[in-house]
């Protein structure tokens, strides 16, 4: 890829005309008509009467094919909403995307409890059925669930009073964020910056300008804290108020489902997280004597040691990314290759995009999307390389069943981790002196730093935060006291000043779709190292296991993936331990250099 690449993605070849697309419009009509019809398959559906099993058959296939097209619009909503945050059509899109998805919602919902009225013994039989034995684990997945529900009426109640309560909290903050603007003094003049680029300056080597945007960032945070801490106290009541009629004791009940994993096993991975922190704190402290400091704050972490920072165009760092999948994975590389070339990706640098990074799926039309602000850094790199992980994911899951594809968050934080490890480990490998050896085995440290402990102060802050929203409303005061507590215990007291207004400037704590949208990305992290170690171990023959994995991925917990591919228990330290100590070794080795 030798020509220049263009860093604005191309949406047209989905649907042409941004907001306004006609195209677009008839697909959301298209839509809207399979949903009415599968509403009356669904509610004229009776388990048991005579020919029921081929109407199954006919409504399981049709779920398959109209929720593939649902995520297809709502990928494409999510794309323009977060190029422009001031597109007003963009934002009566989100309204139309939260009312279809309800409406689906809906509808599985009411199949779910008709399923419990089939007889397990019937059940078992049904599932032996050659066109439903690939997806009978997802079956038995919302069979299981909806043992645990309200009845039908209450449920889609609930789902129906989410569209402009639950969710409806989570758009208006994203409507906020992208509205703000920060004041950072640059040169000895004013310039006005979006949240996401002034963020991109918490890396600046000048630790007075990061000191600077800290504070100004964390004005702009505080002018907006009523408001915000309305929107969080308003999510979490209503998710305790749903987990309260359904009779859910543990908030984390929901969470642990979804990711398809056991309290035993996120027990298993924060305990041999916590017994290897001493390591890290070790890094913190060093860190803090070759900036010349006596303690790191928290916005010290991210700094880099040099006074240059080494920037690479678009170009640049694509090629690099490329270039170093081509040795692990070469299926992985010309994938990536191609995803530059058509233009999936949306990098450049300019005002009016939402801050953050994601990747979204366009399951109907077999493409993704990656969307990212890149400056040329060398974490602007690893972004890159960790959404193309997520695209990949996608990419090889393609021709799986629909209903097999709804992977979860914990195991899609696996793939991106993946690849970014595989750019990181060559990066250090290639160095071409001492002082970038150094600079770049931090830069994967201080991603071990971000998901043992800024992570697990996400964490901490959430559970506790929950409890005391089971008292009655938080007030912002208390919300800075329980994020700065949660902060002192993830990084062991290591640092001088930390962040209270975290709770407000991090968007995961408002999302609606993934409750406690933090431990996710450690399991995927950790889990995504033990691949590493296995895949390296292998060597050339892992490509193809690798790829098996990741298509087994929607159709199974993550004991099992992990038992089937890698032999291991999840809920037994070991795993997390030895995957740990790859961590530890960068430390061991940044501490010799």
């Amino acid at each position: 890829m030798q020509l220049t690449l263009n860093p604005r993605w191309d949406l047209d070849t989905l649907f042409p005309g941004g907001s306004e697309s006609e195209q677009f419009q008839a697909y959301v009509n298209h839509i809207k008509e399979a949903l009415a019809d599968l509403s009356e398959r669904v509610e004229q559906f009776i388990p048991q009467e005579s020919g029921y099993i081929s109407e199954f058959l006919q409504i399981v296939h049709k779920l398959e094919k109209t929720s593939k097209k649902l995520r297809e619009a709502s990928a494409f909503v999510s794309c323009l909403s977060a190029q422009n945050v001031k597109d007003e059509k963009a934002d009566i899109l989100v309204g139309q995307r939260s009312a279809l998805s309800a409406k689906m919602g809906i509808i599985t919902t009411k199949f779910d409890q008709k399923l419990i009225a089939i007889p397990d013994s019937d059940w078992k039989t049904l599932l032996q059925l050659p066109e439903l034995v690939d997806i009978a684990f997802v079956l038995n997945e919302n069979r299981a669930a909806a043992k645990e529900n309200l009845s039908e009426e209450q449920e889609v109640l609930i789902n129906d009073l989410a569209v402009d309560g639950y969710h409806a909290w989570n758009q208006m903050y994203g409507a906020v964020v992208g509205n703000m603007t920060v004041k950072i003094e640059e040169n000895g003049e004013h310039k006005h910056y979006s949240v996401g680029q002034a963020s991109n300056l918490l890396t600046n080597p000048d630790r007075e300008m990061r000191k600077h945007v800290f504070k100004r960032l964390g004005d702009a945070w505080e002018e907006q804290a009523a408001l915000f801490s309305q929107t969080l106290n308003h999510l979490a009541g209503f998710r305790l108020e749903t987990y309260k009629h359904r009779g859910w004791r543990h908030v984390l009940k929901e969470p642990l489902a979804i990711n398809r994993m056991k309290k035993e096993t996120l027990d298993a991975m924060w305990t041999a997280i916590i017994n290897n922190k001493k390591h890290f704190v070790t890094y913190l402290n060093k860190k803090a004597d070759l900036l010349g400091l006596e303690k790191l704050s928290i916005y010290d972490i991210s700094a880099p040691l040099s006074k240059t920072v080494k920037t690479s165009s678009y170009t640049e760092g694509a090629n690099y990314i490329v270039d170093q999948f081509q040795k692990f994975s070469p299926k992985m590389a010309d994938f990536a290759k191609m995803a530059f070339e058509k233009r999936w990706i949306e990098a450049e640098d300019r005002q009016g995009k939402r801050p953050g990074g994601f990747c979204t799926s366009f399951p109907d039309s077999e493409q993704t999307r990656i969307f990212m602000t890149y400056s040329g850094t060398s974490s602007n790199i690893s972004t890159l390389a960790h959404e193309l992980g997520h695209a990949y994911h996608q990419h090889v899951m393609n021709d799986v069943n629909g209903l097999n594809q709804r992977y979860a968050m914990n195991v899609a934080e696996t793939a991106s981790t993946f690849a970014e490890m595989i750019v990181a480990d060559a990066s250090v490998k290639s160095a071409q002196s001492k002082e970038e050896k150094r600079s770049l085995l931090e830069d994967k440290i201080q991603r071990s730093v971000a998901f043992f402990m800024n992570i697990h102060a996400r964490f901490l802050f959430e559970t506790r935060f929950y409890e005391a929203r089971k008292q009655g409303m938080v007030s912002a005061h208390h919300l800075n006291e329980l994020m700065i507590e949660a902060q002192k215990e993830a990084y062991c007291n290591s640092l001088e000043e930390y962040d209270p207004s975290f709770w407000s400037s991090k968007l995961h704590f408002h999302i609606t779709g993934v409750p406690f949208y933090n431990f996710p990305y450690t399991f995927g992290y950790l889990f995504s190292l033990g691949i590493y170690a296995y895949a390296k171990e292998k060597g050339g023959s892992f490509e193809e296991d690798y790829i098996a994995l990741l298509r087994d991925t929607g159709r199974m917990t993550v004991e099992e993936l992990a038992q089937k591919h890698l032999n291991v228990d999840l809920t037994k330290p070991d795993f997390w331990e030895n995957a740990i100590g790859l961590c530890v070794e960068d430390v061991e080795e940044f501490l010799s250099l």
